[in-house]
């Protein structure tokens, strides 16, 4: 039977060069579903035993699917773990009972793969790393397939026309398909983004923080016919806010996932806030349906996956039984998705009094990232939030790939020095931290509604050029509990609307200038009157306060011409000729400062505001 439906869909690909619709490979024991093409969702959903969320033999723990996936023309093989979906469409049906078991797989090669289920059960064995755990659990253990994919059609900003986003052990992210490099921004508030009226289950109506939970009712209007729906016209408000911030020119979101004796306590994967070892597949299902869309929209993903107060709430802070089967389900369902990274804590670690459940050792902390490592088949960024400096995540034993840096002063004064500091580190086997500064400001300020104050000087200034400059590959912005829509209550993002267009303006920028900004390290000893992310002899960009009270730099290398070029941070638009476009080095470098020191000029205009600098070498 198997062998009949490769041949169907083997036909589809030689006589239609792809398929542009879902394709249905069904069998008595599995169907595929998805675009077999290359950095496209694929699914498989298989029939197993038909079980519920509550069943005595939990489905979650107790049996384990994983699918094997290998590449023929490389032999590159990835096993991917699978899960439980209740009756295969639980986001539209709300179904807590079916037989009915996925796996998403995003290949990133073209050409034929192959797989082969392995359906594994026994107590506990979903948390099990033995590859032979438990006994088999019959049904489509065993069973084997083909796929043949094809190129994407897809365009950006598709994630899927850029392909994976990955650490490469270096400070910037590289989009696999592309090539390019990842400048980040985006909204870091509300963290309860899922906090929302049409998810399923209990957290709207238990009596614990209902009010803050959402209706996104403002972006209603920002809704587009044939985006995602479900249940008859649900998650409108949620997908219109995506639209919204999408269109805005921002390419990054944040959410928790897990928010259980937190700020909010609405957030929550599993049935209930007291049940660790069951999950609820409808509103997962419905999750995922968000994320997908989020992506195709451009916007990466920064999963928060616990905050201060509830870091001990799994395996008082270990990973156990509950946190190793809790990351299984963020894996196995939401992993697949292209641009991502897991946070394994907000402001984590032991650092003020009176914890709310017990905070987390190093060793703890360390161990979490060890489980992605070996756990997450696509080896996505891993980061976490400081709380604790990360000064104890540099060793030989840390498999983190980045720093999420939360700042703590009004202005954002703070960020262009934090920045330089991590990034001044070597990581673990001399491979350097990404650094993103995801929650910029204080506490009870930060980036305020325009309708407070407008002027966003200090946080374009200070926060997001001060990060860029230093080295960081991009910023998220929380907003301070002292104002309306805060981190807490926000569902209009157009309360910052002013700012989102600055925010787009540096993205911009990253996209005109042609050199590679990637391997670019901080170098403000080189300039007078600014802040400077270069590499000397070949580029600099500068970001000066005022221009007007003068702006120098100091040139290395030699003899040679450089093109001088402004941008406008404020408002955007192109590189610009200055009061000089260009400088001439002709005498060889010394350590003589004064000699070597040149006078870039005057803006186009408004030299008392701040601008943005391109120096590079002709």
């Amino acid at each position: 039977m198997n062998r009949v439906i490769n041949v169907g869909i083997n036909l589809c690909v030689s006589f239609m060069l792809y398929c542009s619709f879902d394709i249905a490979a069904a069998s008595s024991n599995y169907s595929i579903s998805g675009d077999l093409k290359k950095w496209h969702k694929v699914q498989i959903t298989f029939d197993g035993p038909d079980t519920s969320e509550t069943d005595e033999y939990n489905p979650f723990l107790n049996y384990r699917l994983v699918v094997s996936f290998k590449h023929e023309g490389t032999n590159q093989k990835v096993d991917i773990p699978g899960f439980y979906a209740a009756d295969g469409n639980a986001g539209e049906s709300s179904a807590v009972s079916g037989n009915k078991w996925r796996v998403n797989f995003r290949p990133d090669k073209l050409g034929e793969w192959t797989w082969q289920a392995s359906f594994r059960k026994g107590n506990f064995v979903a948390v099990s790393q033995k590859e032979k755990t438990g006994v088999s659990a019959e049904f489509m253990d065993g069973l084997s397939g083909k796929l043949v994919i094809t190129r994407s059609d897809k365009k950006a900003p598709d994630f899927r026309a850029k392909g994976r986003l990955k650490y490469i052990g270096k400070p910037y992210l590289q989009f696999s398909e592309t090539g390019e490099y990842f400048i980040k921004a985006g909204p870091d508030s509300p963290e309860n983004l899922l906090s929302y009226q049409d998810f399923d289950g209990e957290f709207k109506i238990d009596g614990t923080k209902d009010h803050l939970v959402k209706t996104w009712e403002a972006h209603l209007s920002d809704f587009e016919n044939g985006d995602p729906i479900w249940q008859n016209g649900k998650g409108k408000g949620l997908i219109g806010a995506l639209n919204y911030i999408s269109a805005k020119g921002m390419n990054s979101i944040s959410f928790l996932t897990l928010n259980i004796k937190g700020d909010d306590e609405n957030v929550y994967p599993y049935i209930d806030d007291s049940t660790f070892d069951r999950f609820d597949v409808s509103k997962l299902d419905q999750w995922e349906r968000v994320f997908e869309h989020a992506q195709n929209k451009g916007l990466f993903l920064h999963f928060k996956t616990q905050e201060v107060e509830n870091q001990g709430l799994l395996d008082n802070g270990g990973v156990g039984l509950e946190r190793k089967l809790y990351y299984r389900e963020l894996i196995a369902r939401f992993g697949h998705h292209l641009a991502l990274n897991w946070n394994l804590g907000e402001e984590n670690g032991e650092w003020y009094a009176n914890h709310n459940t017990p905070p987390q050792s190093t060793d703890q902390r360390i161990a979490m990232a060890r489980y992605f490592y070996e756990n997450d088949p696509y080896h996505h960024h891993i980061v976490i939030h400081n709380g604790n400096f990360f000064d104890d995540l540099q060793g030989i034993d840390s498999h983190y790939t980045g720093a999420s840096l939360q700042t703590n002063r009004e202005d954002f004064s703070s960020i262009h020095s934090q920045v330089k500091k991590i990034r001044s580190w070597p990581n673990a086997n001399g491979k350097q931290f990404a650094v993103s500064v995801d929650e910029p400001g204080d506490a009870q300020f930060a980036l305020v509604p325009q309708n407070i104050n407008s002027d966003y000087s200090n946080a374009r200034i200070n926060g997001l050029w001060g990060a860029l400059t230093a080295g960081a590959w991009g910023t998220e912005w929380y907003f301070g509990y002292k104002h309306p829509h805060s981190d807490l209550n926000a569902e209009d993002w157009r309360s910052r609307d002013i700012f989102w267009d600055q925010a787009h303006h540096a993205i911009r920028f990253f996209e005109l200038i042609n050199v590679d900004f990637h391997e670019g390290t901080n170098h403000d000893e080189l300039v007078m009157g600014g802040w400077a992310l270069a590499k000397p002899t070949v580029f600099y960009i500068i970001h000066a306060r005022s221009p007007a009270k003068g702006l120098k730099l100091k040139l290395e290398g030699g003899k040679a011409n450089y093109r001088i070029q402004w941008f406008d941070p404020r408002n955007g638009g192109v590189l610009q000729e200055g009061s000089i476009s260009s400088v001439k080095q002709t005498e060889p470098y010394t350590f003589n400062w004064v000699k070597h020191t040149v006078d870039l000029g005057k803006p186009p205009t408004d030299p008392e505001e701040d601008w943005v600098v391109l120096v590079t070498k002709i």
